[in-house]
């Protein structure tokens, strides 16, 4: 049986002994690595992943980027359909976040997840590849709801944390850090950052990796605002319930994937054109 132990190190710095330079990069994930939702201005998705890669750009001038992320997928899709072609393009930077679709299912199993996570970061950092990946924030008071499966989370986060520790991946643990569950950070649907979400994940990447005009800024809680009042949170749970919700179950019921019929939206390695601008200080909101 796997065993999850604990950890008080809020993430794992890059150390001297990685590259400080990058020449491809690759994401592997689901939706939140997709960019769901992050819009680009052009009918698609931009994301954090794409951030990251923008970032890595701006440090160093030039970046190949492939993003195989594909929304619904679960830790062993991702293993089975996502990790080959991604060894295949023999990155040094990879990322990969995966686990909420294995924690809301219910069939959900810790120690199969965790030897599929395993196995996905071991793959590719013995293939040469500098991983990173991150735990799951609290949700509960963005989702009400995410209370029940609470216990879940905590133990999905335990197992990243052993697994990072045990593979040499980065691990940035946005479970201990507030700022992570703030409701402003995350779209209405309650399952995805916003761009403002994503911006703060990325930035929080680069920081990690230690790269050149990045700091911990990312982490700054945002101002303080009044709580909302009851009427107006019975409304939003309302709109949530029927927009959301409600049409998520359905759909598992009926045995099927927001990522039916979806593909990769950057399967091959492309150049990242370098930013305009370095990177910037995340603002204090």
């Amino acid at each position: 049986m796997w065993r999850v132990g604990r950890s008080r190190i809020p993430y794992t710095p890059m150390n001297e002994t990685r590259p400080k330079r990058f020449y491809r990069y690759v994401a592997i994930g689901d939706s939140s690595t997709e960019g769901l939702n992050d819009p680009d201005d052009r009918g698609g998705y931009r994301g954090w992943a794409n951030r990251l890669a923008d970032h890595v750009a701006a440090a160093q001038g030039e970046l190949l980027y492939a993003n195989l992320a594909v929304r619904g997928r679960r830790t062993r899709q991702i293993l089975e359909q996502q990790l080959e072609p991604a060894v295949g393009m023999r990155p040094d930077l990879a990322t990969i976040f995966a686990g909420t679709n294995d924690a809301v299912a219910g069939n959900f199993d810790v120690d199969s997840v965790a030897m599929d996570m395993e196995t996905i970061q071991r793959t590719l950092t013995e293939g040469g590849a500098t991983v990173l990946t991150f735990t799951l924030p609290d949700l509960t008071s963005v989702m009400p709801m995410a209370r029940r499966i609470a216990p879940r989370v905590r133990d999905l986060n335990e197992m990243l944390r052993t697994v990072a520790a045990s593979t040499g991946a980065i691990l940035v643990d946005f479970a201990r850090y507030p700022v992570a569950g703030d409701r402003r950070l995350w779209h209405e649907d309650r399952l995805h950052a916003n761009s403002l979400g994503h911006e703060r994940i990325a930035a929080a990447l680069a920081h990690a990796l230690d790269l050149p005009g990045s700091d911990d800024s990312w982490a700054a809680p945002l101002a303080a605002i009044p709580p909302p009042s009851l009427p107006r949170r019975l409304g939003e749970e309302l709109r949530w319930g029927y927009r959301y919700f409600l049409p998520w179950v359905f759909r598992h019921l009926q045995g099927r994937s927001s990522g039916d019929g979806i593909r990769p939206k950057r399967p091959q390695l492309e150049a990242v054109e370098a930013p305009q601008e370095s990177l910037r200080r995340i603002e204090r909101r």
